[in-house]
């Protein structure tokens, strides 16, 4: 058993404890990933909070990237020192959901023992499949994705969560066509990228509301062509103004607030649809008039990691990284040491960071 240093949760809402404990080796079908940057994402802190419960003590944090340290039994394609993202996407590749081309909604379970342990022996959980605010993981083999040497770590570490759900919700789920036009609720980290992904797509304007002047500014290096106030008494008028008349094909709502999942169909053109992305907590109810998407066409439509296909959509996002038609290292916001991981989450709480990064 190695002994690693790792930022533990004892109690939900307090400060995190950096601290030993232990990790297994590898077994059957398992990879050992050195870290060496690991974002921090408003999941990881919701968790932390207690939002959607799960066991304790825990080890979060999901978004990381690093090197192989060490192969498990039958496990083929990786070796050691090879470069790699760490995802929560653990699929077993022969399920019907991932047959049909959705792993990230595999519910099998590969039967894998808890990888962490205290340093006396008892249970601590490997939070969202990962455990990865920490200095070494194991993993399942399908939650990697291979990256280039020269790609930096803390901007690799971002296309394991924040990018892909972002892009993806774009590109995968909402399926934006050129032409369309799209609305992005929160210019965060996640909304950065559901921009990236509206433009890369061809979208014809790419409207972002947030209640930041300062982040709807920042938005427009991302894609976006105008910015609205959420703050506006009407703010989907002010959508129509930008767009001369037209409202949106698209909304996704990227924030896990329950005021922006009431006022996003108020922005849908006739068969337009809401994509769900930000995650509220749990019990967190909102209201709408069903009357009004039956009769105009409108659906809603949540949408888990960018309804991602590793194999798929990693290459094609680091080939438009080096193409510089996707922003990474502009999305990192602060790089912490391990030992002030409770400072960055405090900083990601405040609400201007689009991502901190953890570095080892």
């Amino acid at each position: 058993m190695r002994r690693i240093r790792a930022a533990v949760c004892h109690e939900f809402g307090a400060p995190l404890a950096v601290e030993e404990v232990g990790l297994r080796a590898p077994g059957p079908g398992e990879v050992e990933v050195a870290l060496e940057a690991v974002a921090v994402c408003h999941s990881d802190i919701s968790y932390a909070d207690g939002a959607w419960g799960g066991d304790l003590p825990a080890v979060y944090g999901h978004e990381a990237a690093g090197r192989i340290a060490a192969v498990g039994p039958g496990v083929t394609g990786w070796s050691e020192g090879q470069a790699a993202i760490v995802t929560l996407i653990r699929a077993c590749g022969v399920c019907g959901t991932c047959g049909g081309g959705a792993p990230v909604y595999c519910a099998t379970d590969l039967g894998l023992a808890p990888p962490l342990s205290t340093v006396a022996g008892g249970p601590v959980k490997a939070a969202m499949a990962c455990g990865a605010f920490a200095e070494r993981v194991v993993v399942h083999a399908s939650q990697l994705a291979a990256i280039p040497d020269e790609m930096p770590m803390e901007a690799a570490c971002l296309l394991s969560c924040g990018v892909i759900t972002g892009v993806g919700a774009a590109v995968n789920t909402a399926r934006v066509r050129p032409g369309e036009v799209v609305v992005v609720i929160g210019a965060g980290g996640v909304g950065l990228n559901a921009i990236q992904g509206a433009r890369i797509a061809g979208a014809a304007r790419i409207v972002a509301v947030d209640l930041s002047a300062e982040k709807l500014e920042a938005a427009r290096a991302f894609g976006a062509t105008d910015g609205v106030l959420a703050t506006e008494a009407k703010p989907w008028r002010a959508v129509q103004a930008a767009t001369g008349g037209r409202l949106a094909d698209a909304v996704f709502v990227t924030v896990g607030a329950i005021p922006a999942y009431e006022v996003a169909p108020r922005y849908l053109a006739p068969q337009g649809r809401v994509v769900m992305v930000g995650m509220p907590h749990s019990g967190a109810m909102a209201a709408y008039e069903p009357v009004v998407l039956a009769a105009l066409g409108q659906g809603m439509v949540g949408s888990k990691m960018g309804d991602v296909v590793l194999a798929r959509d990693i290459p094609w996002m680091i080939d438009l990284w080096r193409q510089g038609r996707l922003k990474l290292e502009e999305l990192v916001s602060g790089r912490w040491p391990l030992d002030r991981i409770n400072a960055a989450i405090a900083d990601t709480r405040a609400g201007a960071a689009r991502r901190n990064v953890i570095v080892f």
